[in-house]
């Protein structure tokens, strides 16, 4: 779950980081009036979106005066980057910068540690740097189990040659920033650049926050807090009206999930679940040529109504041929109760479910009643004997098939 670069600054100014002011904007009239409040200097405006690449779209500009930065606010809120559209416009004193920096937190997935990514080369994509001048860029683990120190942070700053006040006030930056990671659970927490500026001070000019979405529960209170609302998945992009409709469904009945949904532009739905089982089902989709119409987890033994909608759902996406409803060996989710599900959720969607269903690979509790079902409906079905990766596969057939078919039709 992606923050908004304010929302990130928000959260950096809780913890005391070294922040530059500005204001939130929304129209030129805003902008004009935010110009004079911040003290009549040099401003920058950026525009609000869950997006990189701002800069090379034209989303940010600087302003002399008042009525510049009117100006600008005009031209960049029409301006989407990468598809997303303005959100509102960030105004910010401008801040003349003697040298600029990197760091990140993130997860090191190999190393099953956090590690801190740090450079004395920011303001620039960390990939270039790294691959041009991989001495201006250090990579220090630290544990979640151990106690963290500033140690850890200063190890890391000097890795890159950094020394003297610059060391020294650069370290609790960095310290703070790995803090940040731990307390509310997050994939990444960036800043870039992290700028020095003439007269020695440390600022933070751009941030990035990346959340756990798991962890949402958590950190209630700071989203609330934030004004993010509880329907916003924000996966680096605003939620479509398709994905705000899977989490209502998922919102309706506590039992069991049956959402997390993510949209795509194929035609086979998709009714997955195993936790990471979903993710390696949705990549088989793909891997046997198949064109996924959507991401969802379902799972935790959902009521039967609760699969029926998200079945609904998925149908009633524009270019949805058929679904395939594969899970791992279930012990926590009985097969009748989802099966009846999506055959009910087929029916009220005004489709046979043999011709909808390309294949129901969901084996385990319940199973024997469950495929009784689905012969009653003449709905193809394997067992566990067939490995989620050939069922993926038999699913893409069954599309490719029926496509063919039409053709010839």
């Amino acid at each position: 779950m992606r923050f908004y670069e304010y929302e990130a600054k928000a959260l950096f100014r809780r913890h005391g980081l070294p922040l530059g002011k500005s204001q939130l904007v929304n129209d030129p009239d805003e902008a004009r009036r935010a110009f004079d409040e911040l003290g009549g200097g040099p401003v920058v405006l950026k525009s609000q979106v869950l997006s990189g690449g701002r800069m090379k779209a034209g989303a940010v500009k600087f302003a002399e005066t008042a009525e510049e930065a009117a100006q600008a606010a005009e031209a960049i809120l029409p301006i989407e980057v990468n598809g997303q559209k303005c959100r509102s416009i960030l105004v910010e004193e401008k801040s003349p910068v003697a040298q600029e920096y990197f760091v990140a937190i993130t997860w090191d997935g190999r190393a099953k540690r956090p590690v801190c990514v740090f450079s004395d080369m920011g303001g620039i994509d960390i990939e270039e740097v790294a691959e041009t001048h991989p001495e201006h860029v250090s990579k220090t683990h630290f544990s979640t189990i151990l106690p963290l120190t500033p140690r850890v942070a200063k190890e890391a700053v000097a890795a890159t040659g950094v020394s003297g006040a610059d060391l020294n006030r650069l370290t609790p930056i960095v310290f703070e920033l790995m803090k940040i990671f731990l307390e509310y659970d997050l994939t990444l927490a960036e800043i870039n650049p992290l700028a020095k500026i003439e007269d020695g001070r440390f600022l933070v000019l751009d941030g990035h926050i990346d959340m756990e979405a798991e962890a949402r529960g958590e950190h209630k209170a700071l989203l609330k807090e934030l004004g993010i609302g509880e329907d916003e998945t924000r996966q680096a992009r605003p939620p479509t009206e398709f994905e705000l409709a899977g989490a209502r469904v998922n919102a309706a009945d506590h039992r069991g999930v049956a959402g997390n949904v993510v949209e795509f532009d194929g035609n086979l739905g998709l009714v997955i679940g195993a936790g990471g089982g979903s993710l390696t089902l949705f990549d088989a989709v793909r891997s046997h040529g198949g064109k996924p119409a959507n991401y969802c987890e379902i799972g935790g033994n959902p009521s039967m109504n609760k699969a029926k909608e998200l079945t609904k759902l998925i149908l009633s996406k524009p270019g949805v041929e058929k679904i395939a409803v594969m899970m791992n060996v279930v012990s926590n989710t009985r097969v009748d109760i989802v099966a009846r599900g999506v055959i009910k959720g087929c029916l009220e969607s005004g489709r046979d479910p043999s011709e909808t269903i390309a294949i129901f690979r969901i084996p385990g509790a319940w199973e024997e009643e469950g495929f009784k079902i689905l012969e009653k409906y003449g709905v193809d079905y394997c067992d566990r004997s067939v490995s989620m990766y050939d069922a993926a596969g038999r699913a893409v057939a069954k599309m490719r098939e029926s496509q063919g078919q039409g053709q010839e039709g």
